[in-house]
C-alpha cells in the first residue's frame, strides 16, 4: 500500500499561484505514475494531470495545459503541481492519486491509491 497526503491547498486571487505537494510513502515502488484529480462545488471529479515516475512522461487536461505544470522529486517520492494563472473555475478540493498501471492513464479507475485531498479556493 501506498500512502498518499497532500499540502499547499488554500485562498488565492485570480490570476495568482499555487503550488501543490503530493508526499507518497509506504509500497511506492508498486506504482508506476502518479495523477492529479480535483473536484469542483457540486460537480463531477475530473482529471488534471499525471506523470511517471520513470522518463516523467507527462499528460494535462486541455482546461490546464498551458498554466499547470506537474513535476516530480523521486528521491523525495513526492509529486507537485505548479498552478499558475488561476481562475475561479480551477477551486475545488484536489486529489493525489497513484496507479499500478503499466501505461499513463487518466480515468479514476486508472487509480489505486488516492489522498484525503485539499482545498484550493479562487476568488475573483
Amino acid at each position: 500500500q501506498v500512502q498518499l497526503v497532500e499540502s499547499g491547498g488554500g485562498l488565492v486571487q485570480a490570476g495568482g499561484s499555487l503550488r501543490l505537494s503530493c508526499a507518497a510513502s509506504g509500497r511506492t515502488f508498486s506504482y508506476n505514475f502518479m495523477g492529479w484529480f480535483r473536484q469542483p462545488p457540486g460537480k463531477e471529479q475530473e482529471f488534471v494531470s499525471a506523470i511517471t515516475w520513470t522518463g516523467g512522461t507527462t499528460l494535462y487536461a486541455d482546461s490546464v495545459k498551458g498554466r499547470f505544470t506537474i513535476s516530480r522529486e523521486n528521491a523525495k517520492n513526492t509529486v507537485f503541481l505548479q498552478m499558475n494563472s488561476l481562475k475561479p473555475e480551477d477551486t475545488g478540493v484536489y486529489y493525489c492519486a497513484a496507479s499500478s498501471r503499466g501505461y499513463i492513464a487518466t480515468r479514476t479507475q486508472d487509480f489505486d491509491s488516492w489522498g484525503q485531498g485539499t482545498q484550493v479556493t479562487v476568488s475573483s
